[in-house]
């Protein structure tokens, strides 16, 4: 962390609706009142009434996990997408202190509030809208590089994950001996189809694109959250809206792609990449889990985590993976 991270709360215990309200104010806004708090559990995130104005959302960002830094490359990769009229929710730039501000030692950011709809991607020309806004979201994202974000690869979100849940003790000890293994093997499978696939574009990505970050409203569909934003390869934005037998995912990819394709060149090697990188967020969704669990919250919203039965099926899980890697690849 940066030299900030001295000063920082440790969690959320003493994010209060009073500092909340104060943080507001501090940034320039007379809130009157209405404060409604929004499903997120990485940050806290909070809608709010202004006087005289629309509503507000404000982002309280984890403490400990992003430095100010990393934090920053996110916002202005936020930034150039809505300078080049991309539909994408973008912090606001105010007149003190920038797009990060601090309060109380929380680091925190005001987001103009935006009403809209989840996506329906079985109904009309969805995907293709969201290929479009994909399209056109990475030709900005390859134009410059993360220096500080990390990449999404199989040591970042697969070993690192494995290593995490290994140390911590956190699989129960008469299933570690067939978890890490299958693990294990996933991971050489995770590392087989990377090399098939080669050289590819590392681009700035949104990182965690599924359909509850997207809005759909009557200007088109609008990107919420990148707080995972990373390098990346471009299907790690793209598979994510997959469903189904190979056969449909192969008809939406094509529907995805058709938009896509119009702004930005999608490298077909990277579909042999599909199943390994829902390989790698298996292994750290399970790591996420376990190093939030002193949050109160994730203890009440994931209570059958810290099951037996959650590790037996994750150990199925992961081999239907290894078998699945091993697959013919949708065909485009």
């Amino acid at each position: 962390m940066d030299e900030t991270a001295s000063s920082m709360p440790s969690d959320f215990s003493t994010l209060t609706a009073e500092t909340v309200l104060d943080a507001v104010y501090d940034a320039g806004y007379e809130a009157d009142g209405r404060m409604l708090p929004l499903n997120s559990y990485e940050n806290r995130v909070y809608r709010l009434g202004v006087e005289g104005g629309a509503h507000i959302v404000v982002k309280f960002y984890r403490p400990e996990r992003w430095s100010d830094a990393q934090i920053q490359e996110e916002h202005d990769f936020m930034l150039a997408l809505d300078a080049a009229e991309i539909p994408v929710i973008a912090p606001v730039v105010g007149p003190i202190g920038g797009s990060l501000l601090q309060f109380s030692g929380f680091r925190y950011a005001v987001f103009p509030s935006a009403g809209g709809r989840a996506p329906d991607v079985d109904f009309g020309d969805t995907l293709q809208t969201l290929g479009r806004a994909l399209g056109r979201m990475h030709a900005v994202g390859a134009q410059e590089k993360f220096s500080l974000r990390p990449e999404l690869n199989g040591e970042s979100f697969g070993r690192q994950s494995l290593q995490f849940l290994a140390q911590e003790n956190w699989v129960p000890a008469d299933l570690q001996p067939a978890y890490f293994s299958v693990a294990q093997a996933m991971l050489d499978e995770v590392d087989r189809c990377f090399d098939r696939v080669g050289e590819y574009a590392r681009l700035r990505l949104h990182g965690d694109c599924h359909l509850g970050n997207i809005l759909l409203n009557t200007q088109g569909a609008f990107f919420l959250d990148f707080d995972d934003s990373r390098t990346g390869p471009a299907i790690q934005d793209l598979w994510m809206f997959l469903s189904g037998e190979r056969s449909d995912m192969q008809k939406q990819m094509l529907a995805l792609l058709e938009g896509y394709e119009a702004f930005y060149e999608f490298n077909p090697a990277e579909m042999d990449l599909i199943e390994a990188l829902r390989s790698l967020r298996l292994l750290h969704y399970s790591a996420w889990l376990a190093k939030r669990w002193s949050d109160p919250a994730f203890k009440l919203a994931f209570s059958w985590f810290d099951t037996p039965k959650y590790w037996q099926d994750r150990i199925l899980e992961m081999r239907e993976q290894i078998a699945l890697m091993n697959e013919p690849l949708i065909r485009i």
